[in-house]
């Protein structure tokens, strides 16, 4: 339905929340059941973050109820964020759980097989790596990782076709649990694959190791898919390459967060994802030229323009109204309305004006590493600010796989590419104008993950900041890696 009218869904489905909610302590206070139009909800309701939103989700947690969404809120998906080192509890409620996420899965499954009539993905199990907490009850709610949730919640048949175990799932010790899956997992026939690209390359090496095996399809060969999400797969695809050694083996991505599970890969090869309109989710969007100034614009679906770059807002049936989510994306269709993941609106690099976004490094770093002839584990990037008479710089700090053969190639690749992508960027590299060549550090084995687990932040959806405005991340890492 929402393939061919895309609006007219987007539509009802606002006038459907706004009337579910109208009776809500929200709903009350912005008269819902008054508005009518779109106008009216966008004039009448302020964009949010979930600092405006996180006194009335306390509330919720401790068991008050009709605040933001009217059916009772059980469970919270608790997410840091990447950004700030604050919990976040996001609310889930069953509407949510049962309308976006399952239904989601659910569409992910119908899209591969409809893409794929010779998959044989029911004749073995789906691999599935979810987050390394366990669920706390606090105050009669539950709170914990969004795949804990998930993986609780689903139906009893569900367990039968998925490995690990609930129980070894569950667990909270990442480390322990690690081991726990490989055991469990290396005699099953797995067909499949599901979970965050950096922590799944852990436990995927973990099974070579352990195994003594060339590659994954000597464990498992039936295993025929691997559908990921939460991070972009262009850094690890060439590290996944070696050990599923098949021209004929797919990848399918996904766009899911906390706040819901936002867009889907529809075809094979392709890594548009083709965003899901009747999910419970009302979209509009913020043309990142215009983010965070006065003049800020908010726009809805039926205004966005090919190849323009929006942070992403959000109102779901899980009670967020007019929430930014924090993503950035870009439109490559709109008939039918397909995105790409193009980064975070805070992570990136704007000091002086180069608005260098993850899409921008991500490219750059393989056109290098192809170059260069090397392998990337893990970034990030933070400014050298200006000092006395001394211009900028960027500063970067990676953990290779495998060096590259000549580092000042590298550099200087990475440089090149950088200003090939990014006509901001050139413009302040070009004679040193505004910007030094950057500063490049090689970080030692597995410095991210000690990082991570300095900050009790290993598996899951973690993940590694990539761009900063600030240095705080990066001096972290550059401490520890002496």
């Amino acid at each position: 339905m929402f393939l061919k009218y895309p609006i007219d869904v987007q539509n009802e489905l606002l006038e459907y929340l706004l009337n579910t909610a109208k009776n809500t302590e929200v709903g009350k206070t912005y008269d819902f059941a008054s508005i009518k139009t779109y106008r009216e909800f966008a004039d009448r309701i302020p964009i949010t973050s979930y600092e405006e939103n996180s006194a009335m989700i306390e509330r919720s947690r401790h068991g008050e109820s009709n605040i933001f969404w009217p059916s009772p809120i059980k469970w919270f998906a608790k997410s840091s964020g990447t950004t700030n080192a604050k919990s976040k509890f996001i609310p889930v409620s069953n509407e949510s759980l049962v309308d976006c996420h399952y239904a989601a899965s659910k569409d992910l499954l119908c899209m591969y097989l409809n893409n794929n009539e010779d998959a044989k993905l029911f004749v073995g199990k789906s691999l599935r790596l979810g987050g390394s907490k366990e669920l706390y009850k606090e105050n009669g709610t539950v709170f914990g990782d969004l795949s804990a949730i998930l993986i609780d919640n689903m139906p009893f048949w569900a367990e039968y076709s998925s490995t690990p175990s609930n129980e070894i799932s569950l667990m909270g010790d990442w480390e322990v649990k690690m081991q726990a899956i490989v055991n469990e997992t290396i005699n099953e026939n797995v067909t499949s694959l599901l979970g965050v690209p950096s922590w799944m390359l852990v436990l995927l090496n973990n099974v070579i190791k352990t195994t003594g095996k060339d590659n994954l399809f000597d464990v498992w060969p039936n295993l025929e898919v691997y559908f990921h999400g939460g991070v972009s797969f262009d850094p690890y695809i060439e590290q996944y390459n070696k050990i599923l050694p098949r021209d004929n083996f797919r990848y399918y991505e996904t766009y899911n967060a906390s706040e819901g599970f936002f867009a889907i890969q529809d075809r094979n090869a392709n890594k548009e994802l083709l965003l899901m309109l009747d999910y419970g989710i009302f979209y509009e969007f913020i043309p990142m030229d215009s983010y965070g100034n006065e003049a800020q614009k908010v726009i809805p679906l039926s205004d966005v323009e090919i190849g323009k770059n929006y942070a992403i807002v959000i109102t779901t049936n899980a009670g967020l109204w007019r929430y930014k989510v924090g993503d950035t994306i870009r439109f490559t269709s709109i008939t039918p309305h397909r995105i790409k993941v193009t980064g975070r609106t805070k992570h990136h690099i704007n000091v002086f004006g180069e608005e260098l976004i993850i899409e921008n490094a991500e490219s750059a770093l393989k056109k290098a590493s192809i170059l260069s002839d090397c392998e990337i584990v893990e970034y990030t990037a933070a400014p050298i600010f200006m000092k006395d008479k001394e211009k900028g710089a960027h500063e970067w700090i990676i953990e290779f796989k495998k060096p590259p053969i000549n580092f000042e190639v590298f550099s200087r690749e990475l440089d090149k590419a950088l200003m090939q992508v990014n006509s901001d960027y050139e413009a302040k590299r070009f004679n040193n104008l505004t910007l030094n060549a950057p500063t490049i550090h090689i970080g030692r084995d597995k410095l991210f993950y000690d990082w991570l687990k300095k900050r009790d932040k290993l598996g899951g959806q973690h993940k590694v900041p990539r761009l900063s405005n600030s240095r705080d991340f990066l001096n972290e890492l550059l401490d520890l890696n002496k």
